[in-house]
């Protein structure tokens, strides 16, 4: 069923004085020329914590509502594609018949069918998805400034109490997104190096899958660590950080942070993947994102708050058998063999089996799993037998964490075009995953200029709340 509400309020684009590009790849995220610690000013009453972690499945490029969650059999032939729905667990869902596992546990997930949003090009798009805020600019050329806003790990990081401070709260991998030039909304911006996400730039499918950079250097001992000299000989040294600013500030404890998960046995095992049975990591699928969502599970289960896992580095383009879900076609890279033999049976694979394990432990009602993307694909296809750019209505799914079971909000017209009933923009669906993680949306950070901002402007759908 759906449900209505009144019209919500757009976020206002921040202004943006510079760009500033991010520096070399370090140790917990990127290094930027200035580091800047911003405080919350929020302190009323927090909402009740329904997910105690987040799971952040982000489907770079763009998948198509039409073809996964939102089909529109009854649409000329043009709009409804070549594939046809199946019924689902869920009697008010209908999916591609190409995903019969991922129609099994429809019943474990909410539907936000109604998202929109103005944005058509990636970089711009995926800012907002990343963070709830509107951009300053429709751009593709749009990067990195400490005048644009963290995403949600970050804000979580700086927000919620650290429960365990040998654990990573926010954790990124296995790519850095770009359309171009990186995507911001992936670090921790104005809030400094502390809040960036622990970004892990290695396969998790690759044999022997480790975490490098918690290896201590030959003749570099966890005493010596101790002293800040120490610390810094060994980041400079395997990230080969070359910019930090003597004067900036949170420094003290990004060391301390790094200091701790060094020596800590729980965040090494946390990312041991050979502990788990070989036939679970079949089950995941033998690739780099299958691999990726299992490592998320594990990183939920040992304690990190917040988890994005990217499903591809790039847009898509003309690559066949990799890359994201940005499928135009042209060059023979024509949609429909693409994301049948590519994105839809990754999909089939790791969907399911992600929701299904974190049941089975005993894991999914405290853990949030969103899978979205920046924005869908256009409602006609295309002379390429494709579809292009669609920020105007596209779906977005939620399962766990406090979010209703079989459940639609929301809907799009006969095309998918456009909403027709309780539209929603990325600004309330940030300020639902803040209120299910226990954040009010209303609370308000500092930014670069010393100013303060609210964490969303958007709402929280109420009606997605078990």
């Amino acid at each position: 069923m759906s449900h209505a509400r009144p019209t919500l309020r757009h976020s206002h684009p921040l202004t943006r004085r510079s760009l500033l590009q991010t520096g070399t790849l370090g140790l917990l995220g990127v290094s930027l020329p200035k580091i800047l610690q911003a405080t919350s000013q929020y302190g009323g009453p927090r909402p009740p914590v329904r997910a105690q972690r987040v799971i952040f499945l982000f489907q770079w490029g763009g998948p198509s509502h039409l073809e996964t969650f939102d089909m529109k059999p009854d649409a000329e032939e043009a709009v409804r594609g070549p594939h046809r729905p199946r019924l689902s667990a869920c009697p008010d869902i209908l999916v591609n018949d190409r995903l019969p596992r991922t129609a099994a546990v429809m019943d474990k997930v909410s539907l936000v069918r109604s998202v929109h949003h103005t944005m058509t090009n990636h970089n711009s798009a995926g800012y907002y998805a990343l963070t709830g805020k509107a951009p300053p600019s429709d751009d593709q050329r749009l990067r990195e400034s400490i005048d644009l806003f963290p995403g949600y790990g970050s804000v979580a990081s700086r927000l919620l109490d650290h429960q365990d401070p040998a654990m990573p709260t926010y954790v990124s991998y296995p790519h850095i997104i770009s359309d171009g030039t990186p995507t911001p909304g992936q670090f921790a911006s104005f809030l400094g190096k502390e809040h960036d996400p622990l970004f892990v730039p290695s396969d998790p499918n690759e044999a022997g899958f480790r975490l490098p950079q918690f290896s201590l250097p030959d003749g570099l001992s966890i005493d010596r660590l101790r002293h800040r000299r120490g610390l810094q000989e060994l980041i400079d040294r395997q990230a080969r950080l070359l910019d930090f600013s003597a004067e900036a500030r949170g420094l003290d404890d990004y060391y301390l942070k790094a200091l701790a998960m060094l020596n800590s046995p729980r965040i090494r095992d946390a990312f041991n993947l050979d502990a788990e049975p070989a036939a679970l990591r079949e089950a995941y699928g033998r690739t780099t994102y299958g691999q990726g969502c299992l490592l998320a599970r594990r990183l939920a289960e040992s304690g990190s708050r917040f988890t994005t896992c990217y499903f591809s580095d790039s847009i898509g383009g003309q690559k066949t058998d990799s890359g994201g879900w940005d499928t135009h076609g042209f060059n023979n890279t024509r949609m429909f063999p693409i994301i049948e033999q590519y994105h839809l049976p990754i999909t089939e694979q790791t969907l399911p089996t992600l929701l299904l394990d974190l049941e089975q432990r005993g894991m999914l009602d405290e853990t949030l799993v969103v899978w979205m993307g920046e924005f869908g694909r256009t409602p006609k296809i295309n002379g390429n037998a494709s579809r292009d750019h669609w920020p105007h209505c596209y779906t977005v799914l939620l399962a766990g964490g406090g979010v209703k079971r079989g459940f639609v909000y929301g809907a799009s017209d006969a095309t998918g075009s456009h909403p027709a009933d309780a539209p929603v923009t990325p600004d309330d669906i940030a300020a639902t995953i803040y209120h299910l993680m226990g954040i009010d949306p209303r609370s308000e950070l500092t930014d670069a200029q010393g100013r303060p901002i609210m964490i969303s402007s958007g709402q929280p759908i109420l009606d997605l709340i078990a």
